[in-house]
């Protein structure tokens, strides 16, 4: 068994490496540029949304309360009329990527941390660079992909930018696995 605390390096390292590797596929590479779209006539929707002043948070549109609500005649008649929207709302103002950068960062170290765990539950000190590849790299595809199919299943998000976010959790796993070979102790 190896301690997750003796795994601090290839934990913090893999973490910058995906954090770089991130921010070139978003900034460079820039494949996710179609992962959302406009609505249309933009201006006009913003311009009728604003009297509302809706505070930042997750909303449906149309709203059931509860299951029962969903089969009523009238629920049923707003989801044909339409539209029938999953809806974030961001607070006003500039985006400010600091805070989201840092989570981001610190959600990198997370999954470093239990692909680690996991990987020094099962494997001994002096291991295989592949079988620490193999284990570390399953844990971390799922810390960074998995979740996302929910998104997809539950909320519609595109398949399209779903895919394109598997790719990457696929891409980041091989740098977490590969750093975690080259570091085991």
């Amino acid at each position: 068994m190896v301690s997750v605390v003796s795994l601090w390096l290839p934990v913090l390292l893999s973490a910058v490496l995906v954090f770089i590797v991130s921010s070139i596929i978003h900034m460079v590479l820039r494949y996710h540029r179609g992962d959302v779209g406009p609505v249309p006539d933009e201006a006009e929707v913003m311009d009728a949304l604003r009297p509302f002043k809706i505070p930042p948070g997750d909303y449906c549109i149309p709203h059931a309360a509860d299951p029962k609500e969903m089969n009523s005649p009238e629920f049923v008649e707003k989801t044909k009329k339409g539209p029938v929207a999953l809806v974030t709302i961001l607070p006003n103002g500039p985006m400010k990527m600091g805070p989201s950068l840092a989570m981001w960062f610190g959600y990198c170290v997370l999954v470093g941390v239990f692909a680690g765990y996991a990987a020094g539950l099962h494997i001994g000190p002096g291991a295989d660079y592949m079988a620490v590849f193999k284990m570390v790299s399953v844990v971390a595809f799922a810390g960074y992909s998995l979740a996302i199919l929910q998104s997809a299943i539950w909320w519609h998000r595109g398949w399209g930018a779903t895919l394109r976010t598997l790719f990457d959790g696929f891409i980041y796993s091989l740098l977490t696995a590969g750093t975690f070979g080259w570091l085991w102790p």
